[in-house]
C-alpha cells in the first residue's frame, strides 16, 4: 500500500461537517444503507463560482472514507465545471473496477455531484433541499473465504 493511501486512511482530510456550507449533497447505496454527505462552501467572487471549502461525512467502510478524503482534496479549489469533470473522470475510472470496489468511490463522487447540483439549484431557489444520488454499482460484502455475506 502506498504512503499516500495510508495517510488518507489514518488521517482522512476534510472529514466532518462545514458550518459555513452553502450546499450539501448525498451519495447513497440503498442496498446496504451506506451513504456519504458532502458539504461545500462555494465562493463566487471570481469569474466562476469555485469550491472554497469542502467536507464530508460517511456511514461506510474504510474504502469510502479514503475515497472521500482523496476526492475532496482533488475538488478543493475547482470551479463548478472542474468539479463536474472530476466526477465524470472518476466515474470513467470506476467502470474498470470490480463493482464492489467501485461502489465506495462512486458514492463519494455522486455526493460531490449532488452538492454542486444543489448549489446550482439554490441560485434559483435558496430553500432547495440537498440532492441525493444513488449508486449503480453493488457493494456486496464478502467474508474471509470470499463468499457473499447474507
Amino acid at each position: 500500500m502506498d504512503a499516500q493511501l495510508i495517510e488518507h486512511m489514518m488521517n482522512p482530510k476534510n472529514y466532518g461537517t462545514l458550518a459555513a456550507s452553502n450546499a450539501e449533497g448525498i451519495g447513497k447505496n440503498p442496498e446496504n444503507g451506506e451513504k456519504v454527505a458532502v458539504y461545500l462552501r462555494v465562493m463566487d467572487d471570481e469569474e466562476q463560482p469555485y469550491i472554497d471549502e469542502i467536507a464530508f461525512q460517511a456511514i461506510g467502510c474504510t474504502t469510502t472514507v479514503v475515497a472521500g478524503s482523496m476526492l475532496t482534496e482533488e475538488a478543493k479549489g475547482l470551479n463548478l465545471n472542474g468539479a463536474h469533470n472530476l466526477v465524470d473522470a472518476t466515474m470513467k475510472l470506476l467502470d474498470k473496477l470490480p463493482p464492489e470496489d467501485a461502489a465506495c468511490s462512486e458514492m463519494v463522487a455522486l455526493a460531490i455531484r449532488a452538492a454542486v447540483d444543489t448549489y446550482l439549484k439554490r441560485q434559483e431557489d435558496p430553500e432547495y433541499p440537498a440532492i441525493t444520488y444513488q449508486v449503480k454499482y453493488s457493494c456486496v460484502v464478502k467474508d474471509e473465504n470470499g463468499k457473499e455475506e447474507k
